[in-house]
């Protein structure tokens, strides 16, 4: 008799073993799943954080960039006006403002020729690949 009731006695604790077991791994996954979505929130505010950062570095890289270009405009003035006041005195002044003003078109053509001949080469060079 006492052989006949000891195993009605664990066969509870093997189902209470079971369903506790049951249970704590559907803690554990509901932990992994709570853990993982914190890790995507988390991500997903650091590269909030990263795109920020670039677009605020990116606004003063354009503003320096475009002062450094008015600046360089502002110094090709002042050689241009200091061209034509060194060679006044050689050449009279509408003589220094006709040469230094035509030399500044040749350059400024040859510098357009150049843009075009490359535009042409890119062009080719993208149908080429695309027909590839």
């Amino acid at each position: 008799m006492g052989n006949a009731s000891m195993p009605d006695n664990n066969a509870p604790l093997k189902d209470t073993a079971s369903q506790t077991s049951a249970g704590s791994l559907q803690d554990e996954l509901q932990r992994l799943v709570d853990d993982a979505r914190g890790l995507a929130e988390a991500e997903l505010a650091y590269q909030k954080a990263r795109a920020a950062y670039a677009g605020m570095e990116v606004r003063r890289m354009a503003v320096l960039g475009a002062l450094a270009a008015v600046l360089v405009f502002f110094a090709l003035m002042a050689l241009t006006l200091g061209l034509v006041l060194a060679l006044s005195p050689q050449l009279s002044p509408l003589g220094a403002t006709a040469v230094v003003c035509s030399s500044l078109l040749v350059v400024a053509l040859a510098c357009a020729m150049l843009a075009v001949l490359r535009w042409k080469r890119m062009t080719a060079t993208i149908s080429e690949e695309a027909q590839d």
